[in-house]
């Protein structure tokens, strides 16, 4: 007879039964045990509690779940599958003490439980000390906005070039987001250009601000860098209005389909570029080249990578034709057969291809 099963008796029929308070005792004491001698115990001893903690945790009490998980957090030497239990549990007040700072829990949970989990999740992830790249992949793609700006903010994360990419394409529409990326040590030379290429003025100068001496000089030059192309690469309209007016949705969390769709209806070009923009992470210039061009193609490109309805794609295609212009419905339909028979996986492959050629 171990000491935990001789400490509670009639364990099985505790688990079997699902006795609430009697469950409750039970793990309070079986963790009691534990953390009496945790540092000190091999990892047959640890396994032998997790086996017995495993059945009881999910039918603890939110309160006994989450004194467990705060208890758990800061060992070394942890019972895994009920630390990865805990972890995983909907309630973010229970899993989040061990998604902030358990050094039991390897980036293989950590990205698995980022995956699937609550923005809150997300958030106690983002905390932690070290993050590595492939778990900052899923925190910039998956997280909301605080996620993204706390993992940014995280001097201990680590963004792989496709991880840098995707923030500083998101850091085109939001200045605080653009702040904590552009303080970065880890800041190549090229990010920096690019995120200056996506800021508002204002931002730029914000930046310029709270950046040392060797970051302001950098600054310095990227921003004459991008001047000395700007008009080659630039059209003549004027898009500075149409950024403010998508960044105050993206900061609403309402940049979606239907604003788009209703800036296409009432044919206001520069916002529909500067929305595809955010949504897509190619540049200004380069939509506003694509979807000015002689051909329709870019938008059902642009359509399939985003998940567009037609009804959309239909939209950005009349606005781009002008208000005077009706296409025939033969040509809409072929159009139409187009846009269904485009994969996703090949619209990816362009848009990646326009955002390294343009």
């Amino acid at each position: 007879m171990t000491p935990a099963t001789a400490l509670i008796p009639g364990l099985d029929g505790i688990v079997r039964h699902g006795d609430a308070e009697r469950c409750v005792e039970a793990t309070r004491r079986i963790a009691d045990l534990f953390l009496e001698d945790a540092t000190r115990l091999r990892p047959e001893h640890i396994n032998l509690f997790d086996g017995l903690l495993i059945d009881l945790v999910p039918l603890a009490d939110l309160a006994t779940r989450i004194d467990l998980s705060e208890r758990l957090s800061r060992l070394v030497k942890a019972p895994r599958v009920v630390i990865g239990q805990l972890a995983r549990d909907d309630d973010v007040a229970v899993a989040a003490p061990l998604l902030r700072r358990s050094p039991a829990l390897d980036d293989g949970a950590l990205i698995d439980i980022a995956q699937g989990k609550s923005q809150g999740h997300l958030l106690a992830i983002a905390e932690r000390a070290r993050l590595s790249p492939e778990t900052t992949e899923v925190l910039v793609r998956r997280g909301d906005r605080d996620v993204v700006r706390r993992t940014a903010a995280n001097d201990g994360a680590e963004f792989s070039e496709r991880g840098y990419s995707d923030l500083i394409n998101r850091a085109s529409f939001d200045g605080v987001l653009t702040l904590a990326v552009g303080k970065r040590d880890d800041l190549s030379d090229e990010h920096l250009k690019r995120l200056l290429e996506g800021a508002l003025d204002v931002v730029k100068r914000r930046l310029f601000d709270v950046v040392g001496p060797e970051r302001q000089t950098k600054i310095r030059q990227a921003v004459a860098e991008l001047a000395g192309t700007v008009s080659a690469s630039v059209s003549k309209r004027n898009f500075v209005p149409a950024q403010r007016t998508i960044l105050s949705l993206y900061e609403a969390d309402a940049l979606d389909e239907a604003a788009l769709l209703g800036f296409a209806c009432e044919h206001r070009y520069e916002e529909v570029i500067a929305a595809l923009a955010a949504m897509t992470g190619l540049k200004l210039a380069t939509l506003d080249r694509l979807v000015s061009g002689d051909r329709h193609d870019p938008l059902l490109i642009l359509g399939r990578t985003i998940g567009l309805a037609w009804s959309t794609v239909q939209a950005l295609i009349q606005l781009r034709l002008g208000p005077r212009r009706v296409p025939a419905q033969r040509e809409l339909d072929a159009i139409r057969v187009n846009y269904a028979r485009l994969s996703s996986s090949t619209a990816d492959r362009v848009v990646a291809f326009w955002k390294t050629r343009h």
